[in-house]
Protein backbone atom coordinates (compact mmCIF):
# COMPACT_ATOMS: atom_id res chain seq x y z
CA UNK A 1 0.00 0.00 0.00
CA UNK A 2 2.89 2.50 0.90
CA UNK A 3 4.48 2.19 -2.50
CA UNK A 4 1.11 2.59 -4.58
CA UNK A 5 0.51 6.29 -2.28
CA UNK A 6 4.03 6.96 -3.02
CA UNK A 7 3.29 6.05 -6.74
CA UNK A 8 -0.40 8.18 -6.46
CA UNK A 9 1.86 11.48 -5.22
CA UNK A 10 4.25 11.06 -8.29
CA UNK A 11 7.73 12.69 -6.89
CA UNK A 12 9.38 11.97 -9.77
CA UNK A 13 7.28 14.70 -11.22
CA UNK A 14 8.07 17.44 -8.56
CA UNK A 15 11.12 18.03 -10.64
CA UNK A 16 8.71 20.40 -12.18
CA UNK A 17 8.72 22.67 -9.18
CA UNK A 18 12.29 23.27 -8.92
CA UNK A 19 11.10 26.10 -11.09
CA UNK A 20 10.87 27.82 -7.73
CA UNK A 21 14.26 28.09 -7.39
CA UNK A 22 14.64 29.79 -10.70
CA UNK A 23 14.20 33.29 -9.28
CA UNK A 24 16.46 33.44 -6.16
CA UNK A 25 19.31 31.27 -8.64
CA UNK A 26 18.44 34.58 -11.62
CA UNK A 27 18.67 37.16 -9.27
CA UNK A 28 21.63 36.41 -7.75
CA UNK A 29 20.54 35.17 -3.98
CA UNK A 30 20.91 31.45 -4.28
CA UNK A 31 23.55 31.54 -1.74
CA UNK A 32 21.56 33.48 0.60
CA UNK A 33 20.29 31.64 3.59
CA UNK A 34 16.87 32.96 3.85
CA UNK A 35 16.54 32.61 0.36
CA UNK A 36 17.27 28.68 0.32
CA UNK A 37 15.42 28.47 3.34
CA UNK A 38 12.13 30.00 2.07
CA UNK A 39 12.53 28.69 -1.72
CA UNK A 40 12.99 24.69 0.08
CA UNK A 41 9.94 25.49 2.15
CA UNK A 42 8.33 26.98 -0.99
CA UNK A 43 9.33 23.63 -3.19
CA UNK A 44 7.74 21.62 -0.94
CA UNK A 45 4.44 23.08 -0.50
CA UNK A 46 4.16 23.44 -3.71
CA UNK A 47 4.97 19.87 -4.51
CA UNK A 48 2.44 18.50 -1.93
CA UNK A 49 -0.09 20.62 -3.82
CA UNK A 50 0.46 19.55 -6.93
CA UNK A 51 0.79 15.46 -5.71
CA UNK A 52 -3.00 16.41 -4.28
CA UNK A 53 -4.04 17.00 -8.02
CA UNK A 54 -2.30 14.06 -9.27
CA UNK A 55 -4.68 12.08 -6.59
CA UNK A 56 -7.61 14.15 -8.11
CA UNK A 57 -7.00 13.85 -11.48
CA UNK A 58 -6.42 9.87 -10.84
CA UNK A 59 -9.90 9.71 -9.19
CA UNK A 60 -11.32 11.30 -12.05
CA UNK A 61 -9.96 9.66 -14.97
CA UNK A 62 -10.18 5.94 -13.34
CA UNK A 63 -12.56 4.51 -15.41
CA UNK A 64 -10.41 5.44 -18.72
CA UNK A 65 -7.58 4.78 -17.37
CA UNK A 66 -8.40 0.86 -16.85
CA UNK A 67 -8.52 1.08 -20.73
CA UNK A 68 -5.58 2.98 -21.69
CA UNK A 69 -2.49 0.23 -21.80
CA UNK A 70 -0.54 2.10 -19.62
CA UNK A 71 -2.27 4.18 -17.40
CA UNK A 72 -4.19 0.93 -16.44
CA UNK A 73 -1.46 0.02 -13.85
CA UNK A 74 -1.99 3.20 -12.30
CA UNK A 75 -2.69 1.97 -8.55
CA UNK A 76 -6.69 3.68 -8.35
CA UNK A 77 -7.17 2.31 -12.00
CA UNK A 78 -5.62 -1.09 -11.10
CA UNK A 79 -7.59 -1.86 -7.56
CA UNK A 80 -4.40 -1.36 -5.38
CA UNK A 81 -5.76 2.31 -3.81
CA UNK A 82 -9.38 2.59 -3.34
CA UNK A 83 -10.77 6.04 -4.60
CA UNK A 84 -12.14 7.18 -0.98
CA UNK A 85 -8.14 6.29 0.03
CA UNK A 86 -7.33 8.53 -2.61
CA UNK A 87 -9.31 11.53 -1.69
CA UNK A 88 -8.17 11.71 1.81
CA UNK A 89 -4.54 11.30 0.52
CA UNK A 90 -5.73 14.53 -1.38
CA UNK A 91 -7.08 16.26 1.89
CA UNK A 92 -4.09 15.24 3.71
CA UNK A 93 -1.62 16.86 1.16
CA UNK A 94 -3.49 20.05 0.85
CA UNK A 95 -3.31 20.16 4.89
CA UNK A 96 0.28 19.62 4.97
CA UNK A 97 1.04 21.50 2.09
CA UNK A 98 -0.55 25.10 3.45
CA UNK A 99 1.13 23.90 7.38
CA UNK A 100 4.73 24.64 5.27
CA UNK A 101 3.36 27.95 3.70
CA UNK A 102 1.98 29.28 7.20
CA UNK A 103 6.02 28.21 7.78
CA UNK A 104 7.04 31.33 5.88
CA UNK A 105 7.55 35.06 7.10
CA UNK A 106 4.72 38.06 5.86
CA UNK A 107 5.22 36.48 2.04
CA UNK A 108 3.31 33.39 3.54
CA UNK A 109 -0.09 35.21 2.26
CA UNK A 110 1.52 35.56 -1.39
CA UNK A 111 2.93 32.41 -1.94
CA UNK A 112 -0.26 30.44 -0.65
CA UNK A 113 -2.50 32.45 -2.68
CA UNK A 114 -0.23 31.78 -5.50
CA UNK A 115 -0.37 27.66 -4.75
CA UNK A 116 -4.65 28.22 -4.00
CA UNK A 117 -4.95 29.39 -7.45
CA UNK A 118 -2.83 26.66 -9.19
CA UNK A 119 -4.80 23.91 -7.16
CA UNK A 120 -8.13 25.88 -8.41
CA UNK A 121 -6.95 26.05 -11.20
CA UNK A 122 -5.72 22.31 -12.08
CA UNK A 123 -9.06 21.28 -10.32
CA UNK A 124 -10.86 22.98 -13.37
CA UNK A 125 -8.35 21.39 -15.64
CA UNK A 126 -8.70 17.87 -14.02
CA UNK A 127 -12.72 18.21 -14.29
CA UNK A 128 -13.25 20.03 -17.01
CA UNK A 129 -10.66 22.40 -19.12
CA UNK A 130 -7.85 19.48 -20.68
CA UNK A 131 -11.14 18.08 -22.69
CA UNK A 132 -9.91 21.32 -25.07
CA UNK A 133 -6.95 21.37 -27.43
CA UNK A 134 -4.49 24.20 -26.69
CA UNK A 135 -6.41 25.55 -23.60
CA UNK A 136 -4.73 22.51 -22.18
CA UNK A 137 -1.61 22.99 -22.52
CA UNK A 138 -2.03 26.52 -22.19
CA UNK A 139 -2.95 25.58 -18.56
CA UNK A 140 -0.15 23.44 -17.98
CA UNK A 141 2.21 26.18 -19.10
CA UNK A 142 0.66 28.37 -16.96
CA UNK A 143 1.38 26.27 -13.77
CA UNK A 144 5.21 26.31 -14.46
CA UNK A 145 4.70 30.25 -14.40
CA UNK A 146 3.10 29.77 -11.07
CA UNK A 147 6.19 28.33 -9.71
CA UNK A 148 7.87 30.96 -10.71
CA UNK A 149 5.80 33.41 -9.18
CA UNK A 150 5.67 31.52 -5.83
CA UNK A 151 9.77 31.73 -5.98
CA UNK A 152 9.99 34.91 -6.75
CA UNK A 153 7.62 35.79 -3.53
CA UNK A 154 9.13 33.87 -1.60
CA UNK A 155 12.18 35.69 -1.84
CA UNK A 156 11.01 38.87 -2.63
CA UNK A 157 12.38 38.67 -5.94
CA UNK A 158 10.95 40.89 -9.08
CA UNK A 159 10.68 38.65 -11.87
CA UNK A 160 12.12 40.04 -15.04
CA UNK A 161 9.25 40.17 -18.06
CA UNK A 162 11.64 38.13 -19.96
CA UNK A 163 11.51 35.17 -17.59
CA UNK A 164 8.15 35.23 -16.96
CA UNK A 165 7.44 34.65 -20.86
CA UNK A 166 10.60 32.35 -21.40
CA UNK A 167 9.01 30.17 -18.84
CA UNK A 168 5.69 29.92 -20.66
CA UNK A 169 7.24 29.36 -23.90
CA UNK A 170 9.59 26.61 -22.33
CA UNK A 171 6.90 24.74 -20.75
CA UNK A 172 4.23 25.25 -23.70
CA UNK A 173 7.09 23.88 -25.79
CA UNK A 174 7.13 20.75 -23.66
CA UNK A 175 3.68 20.49 -23.23
CA UNK A 176 3.39 20.39 -26.86
CA UNK A 177 6.09 18.00 -28.06
CA UNK A 178 4.43 15.47 -25.10
CA UNK A 179 1.40 15.64 -27.31
CA UNK A 180 2.92 14.58 -29.97
CA UNK A 181 3.21 11.60 -28.69
CA UNK A 182 -0.30 11.35 -28.36
CA UNK A 183 -0.82 11.52 -31.75
CA UNK A 184 1.35 9.51 -33.00
CA UNK A 185 0.06 6.73 -30.77
CA UNK A 186 -3.54 7.99 -31.72
CA UNK A 187 -2.05 7.00 -35.57
CA UNK A 188 -1.39 3.78 -34.50
CA UNK A 189 -3.22 2.14 -32.78
CA UNK A 190 -6.80 4.12 -33.89
CA UNK A 191 -7.52 5.27 -30.22
CA UNK A 192 -6.78 8.77 -29.11
CA UNK A 193 -5.25 9.22 -25.31
CA UNK A 194 -6.97 12.05 -24.38
CA UNK A 195 -10.72 13.68 -25.71
CA UNK A 196 -8.66 16.17 -27.13
CA UNK A 197 -6.29 14.35 -29.17
CA UNK A 198 -8.61 14.30 -32.36
CA UNK A 199 -8.16 18.16 -32.70
CA UNK A 200 -4.00 17.62 -33.12
CA UNK A 201 -2.45 16.08 -35.61
CA UNK A 202 1.35 15.65 -36.53
CA UNK A 203 1.05 18.97 -39.09
CA UNK A 204 -0.15 20.95 -36.56
CA UNK A 205 2.04 19.90 -33.72
CA UNK A 206 5.15 20.11 -35.53
CA UNK A 207 4.44 23.59 -36.84
CA UNK A 208 4.02 24.24 -32.89
CA UNK A 209 6.65 23.05 -31.43
CA UNK A 210 9.14 24.93 -34.14
CA UNK A 211 7.28 27.83 -33.16
CA UNK A 212 7.23 27.76 -29.70
CA UNK A 213 11.02 26.56 -29.65
CA UNK A 214 12.03 29.47 -31.88
CA UNK A 215 10.00 32.12 -29.96
CA UNK A 216 11.67 30.95 -26.17
CA UNK A 217 15.46 31.32 -27.92
CA UNK A 218 14.55 34.84 -28.77
CA UNK A 219 13.14 35.13 -25.00
CA UNK A 220 16.18 34.08 -23.22
CA UNK A 221 18.07 36.08 -25.75
CA UNK A 222 16.63 39.25 -25.05
CA UNK A 223 16.16 38.34 -21.20
CA UNK A 224 20.51 37.94 -21.41
CA UNK A 225 21.26 41.06 -23.27
CA UNK A 226 18.38 43.33 -21.64
CA UNK A 227 20.24 46.38 -19.88
CA UNK A 228 17.74 46.28 -16.99
CA UNK A 229 18.94 42.75 -16.12
CA UNK A 230 22.41 43.42 -16.91
CA UNK A 231 22.49 46.30 -14.24
CA UNK A 232 20.31 44.26 -11.73
CA UNK A 233 23.28 41.32 -11.61
CA UNK A 234 26.05 43.86 -12.71
CA UNK A 235 27.72 41.57 -15.36
CA UNK A 236 27.51 41.81 -19.06
CA UNK A 237 28.29 38.13 -20.50
CA UNK A 238 25.01 36.33 -19.78
CA UNK A 239 24.03 35.90 -22.97
CA UNK A 240 27.07 33.41 -23.57
CA UNK A 241 24.79 30.80 -21.77
CA UNK A 242 22.79 31.16 -25.12
CA UNK A 243 24.72 28.29 -26.83
CA UNK A 244 23.25 25.87 -23.89
CA UNK A 245 20.03 26.98 -24.24
CA UNK A 246 19.96 26.17 -28.18
CA UNK A 247 21.51 22.50 -27.85
CA UNK A 248 18.87 22.03 -25.17
CA UNK A 249 16.41 22.71 -27.47
CA UNK A 250 18.03 21.22 -30.70
CA UNK A 251 18.27 18.15 -28.54
CA UNK A 252 14.56 18.01 -27.51
CA UNK A 253 13.29 18.46 -30.85
CA UNK A 254 15.30 15.62 -31.93
CA UNK A 255 14.11 13.82 -29.15
CA UNK A 256 10.69 14.23 -30.18
CA UNK A 257 10.85 14.53 -34.56
CA UNK A 258 13.56 12.06 -34.46
CA UNK A 259 13.16 9.35 -31.53
CA UNK A 260 9.53 10.18 -31.06
CA UNK A 261 9.79 9.67 -27.17
CA UNK A 262 8.56 13.18 -26.10
CA UNK A 263 5.64 11.63 -24.35
CA UNK A 264 6.89 12.28 -20.31
CA UNK A 265 9.34 15.14 -20.31
CA UNK A 266 10.36 14.33 -16.62
CA UNK A 267 11.22 11.06 -17.52
CA UNK A 268 13.32 12.44 -20.55
CA UNK A 269 15.41 14.99 -17.99
CA UNK A 270 15.78 11.79 -15.80
CA UNK A 271 17.41 9.52 -18.24
CA UNK A 272 18.87 11.45 -21.14
CA UNK A 273 22.78 12.58 -20.64
CA UNK A 274 22.38 14.58 -23.57
CA UNK A 275 19.75 16.64 -21.99
CA UNK A 276 21.62 16.63 -18.32
CA UNK A 277 24.93 17.68 -19.66
CA UNK A 278 23.41 20.91 -21.45
CA UNK A 279 21.73 21.73 -18.00
CA UNK A 280 24.54 20.85 -15.91
CA UNK A 281 27.00 23.09 -18.33
CA UNK A 282 24.21 26.20 -18.41
CA UNK A 283 23.87 26.02 -14.58
CA UNK A 284 27.24 25.90 -14.30
CA UNK A 285 28.23 28.53 -16.57
CA UNK A 286 25.27 30.61 -15.02
CA UNK A 287 26.13 30.73 -11.54
CA UNK A 288 30.02 31.00 -12.87
CA UNK A 289 29.11 34.59 -14.37
CA UNK A 290 26.43 35.90 -12.15
CA UNK A 291 28.40 34.70 -8.78
CA UNK A 292 32.02 34.84 -9.09
CA UNK A 293 32.38 37.32 -12.24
Amino acid sequence: MNKDIIKIMRPKQWLKNVFVFVPAFFAGSITDVHDILASVITFFAFSLAASSVYCLNDIIDVEADRRHPVKCSRPIASGAVTVSAAARLMGMLLVVSAILVMLLGPERWAVGGVILFYVLLNIAYCIRLKQFAIVDVCIIATGFVLRLLAGGFATDVVLSKWIVLMTFLLTLFLSFAKRRDDVIRMNETGEPPRKNTVRYNLTFINQTVTITATVTLVCYIMYTVSPDVGERIHTPYLYLTTVFVILGLLRYIQITVVDEKSGEPTKVMLHDRFMQTVVLLWAMSFFVIIYML
